[in-house]
């Protein structure tokens, strides 16, 4: 099976788009790996597959697959990348598009410039549609870590898919992986969970890593964005609108707060096209 493909990045974040607009793709979680593999694949963070909508009023769906194979419900990024990718494509010359995921309906504009900017819809804050799993709501939560001597505060919502959000006072000197890969473990997130470590610069700006459910540490995630940014607002460090900078370039978050949907502008790029050829 020869897979006709795209390879595109948002800040860093990188995606092989395969379009079941114009081929027919079994996929599996063996060659999702198999793609994403960055020595003997194409490489990516994410898989996304874009096909047409049969629902009034949406436009395009796209499916979403970590590195590991698991099929997820949310990127923020990828609905970037997957607007652009629609009109890149000559299958929509509408500059605002809608677009569903497993988990949301998104709404993506795209400027004159290219820059996109998604609705992403409202964070949610009840744990069970997190889910974590905990008995009260809170503003933040404490967490107890095997090896760790210092407890950890976090903020967890949902953008689609679940985010513990963590301020620290020395991004650069925080042991990402290790922490993220310890709280993901955790039984509370029976989901697992994408990790957002936050150094808060000032009301209109902070600094962001994210270790990514089945992907690890990113150049940029969307959605941590907009969770970092949302927590932040909540905690009263910052305001909105909010410049989130991670390694792979900055996005911008725009929250006017409870029951109101998260707004997340910033580029999406096509690097190359190529064909994938999978031995049967």
């Amino acid at each position: 099976m020869n897979i006709i493909f795209t390879k595109m990045q948002g800040l860093g974040n990188d995606f092989v788009v395969i379009d079941t607009l114009a081929q027919a793709v079994n996929i599996n979680e063996q060659l999702v790996r198999k793609i994403a593999h960055r020595q003997t694949g194409i490489g990516c963070d994410q898989v996304l597959l874009v096909g047409l909508s049969d629902k009034p009023g949406v436009d395009f769906t796209y499916r979403i697959f970590n590195a590991d194979g698991c099929e997820v419900g949310q990127c923020g990024n990828g609905a970037r990348c997957v607007a652009q990718f629609v009109r890149d494509k000559g299958y929509t010359d509408k500059t605002t598009i809608v677009l569903e995921t497993k988990e949301r309906v998104l709404t993506a504009t795209i400027d004159k410039s290219g820059i996109v900017s998604v609705d992403m819809g409202q964070p949610l804050f009840i744990p069970k549609d997190i889910p974590f799993l905990t008995h009260t709501q809170a503003l933040t939560y404490t967490l107890t870590l095997p090896g760790i001597t210092q407890s950890v505060s976090m903020s967890v919502l949902s953008m689609g898919n679940p985010h513990a959000v963590i301020i620290v006072p020395n991004l650069q000197t925080t042991p990402v992986a290790t922490l993220g890969a310890l709280i993901q473990e955790q039984p509370l997130f029976p989901q697992s969970v994408n990790v957002g470590f936050m150094q808060i610069d000032s009301l209109t700006h902070l600094q962001l890593r994210v270790y990514e459910r089945g992907a690890g540490e990113t150049l940029a995630c969307g959605s941590g964005a907009c969770a970092a940014a949302v927590a932040a607002i909540m905690q009263g460090v910052c305001q909105s609108p909010v410049d989130v900078t991670l390694p792979g370039g900055t996005l911008t978050i725009a929250w006017p707060g409870k029951d109101h949907s998260v707004k997340m502008t910033g580029p999406a790029v096509s690097v190359f096209s190529g064909v994938f050829f999978e031995e049967q």
